[in-house]
């Protein structure tokens, strides 16, 4: 398994399993089916209402905890109490420590909790902690003015959204990026196709494949979502092929630098998020 080093020294797969949306059977079933498959890290959160079902995921598996990777958010309708919520995942996921703890927005009481994340990390409670859809603006507001530095941003990133000017700013300051949708979960017809097909076949690869494999090259994690076996299973068959400097830049000029999910500057997504 390919991995990649953290700020701190901690070592992260490549590639992880996301379990958003699922719930109950299928959410439980599918973490088993991911770690049989090869996965070694799962991606939830507090808001996706399913760290009880990944944690009996977990257990049924068969893998020792420490051989497994576990990434979970705090909401921010729980910034107020961050310490609560770090609680109440580690009951859920029935383990004594976390990998991995972002704060999944930068809306709200961000910075009180992110100090409450600082003060669980020097404690040992968790192994790392990071941040969700910070763009660069508020990811460096919360470098400067606070003490450990986030050691991942998870953003929407994927072929049409590649996070160039982002990513730019996470590598400066030693943030290692993490794509969620990096298939793109709002659905377009030309996410397939064109280059992708072309390069999927040169290699005896899936489009999707392709994908994952493109930005892994660019140093991004990515946490793929199928609820599907063999869609799980042949999303983390990427290791066994390279794209070539000209294949990844064909797919690099296919950038639109727009996110389709993901966009904290939007006021809207702002002024509705107490709905959520």
């Amino acid at each position: 398994m390919d991995k990649i080093r953290l700020n701190n020294g901690v070592e992260l797969p490549l590639i992880g399993f996301g379990t958003y949306p699922m719930h109950g059977a299928e959410c439980e079933d599918s973490v088993i089916t991911a770690i049989q498959a090869g996965y070694r890290m799962l991606d939830t959160a507090e808001a996706y209402g399913n760290e009880e079902e990944v944690g009996r995921g977990i257990a049924r598996c068969g893998i020792p905890r420490e051989e497994l990777t576990l990434v979970t958010k705090v909401d921010f309708k729980s910034y107020d109490h961050a310490l609560l919520s770090v609680e109440n995942s580690l009951k859920k996921l029935g383990t004594d420590y976390l990998d991995l703890v972002l704060l999944h927005w930068p809306f709200a009481n961000y910075y009180a909790a992110w100090r409450t994340l600082e003060d669980l990390y020097r404690q040992g409670k968790i192994r790392a902690i990071g941040v969700s859809n910070f763009n660069p603006d508020r990811l460096v507001d919360l470098i400067q003015y606070n003490q450990v530095v986030p050691a991942v941003n998870q953003v929407e990133t994927h072929l049409f959204c590649q996070r160039k000017e982002s990513r730019r700013w996470m590598e400066k300051y030693g943030v290692a990026p993490m794509a969620y949708a990096p298939l793109s979960r709002v659905r377009r017809e030309d996410i397939f196709g064109g280059a992708v097909a072309d390069i999927a076949g040169i290699h005896g690869k899936t489009e999707a494949q392709v994908l994952l494999r493109f930005l892994i090259q660019e140093g991004v994690m990515v946490i793929p979502k199928s609820s599907r076996p063999e869609r799980i299973r042949g999303n983390f068959d990427i290791f066994d092929f390279s794209l070539t400097e000209e294949e990844m830049e064909r797919l690099r000029a296919l950038d639109e630098d727009a996110p389709l999910i993901g966009n904290p500057e939007n006021p809207e997504k702002v002024e509705i998020a107490k709905t959520w």
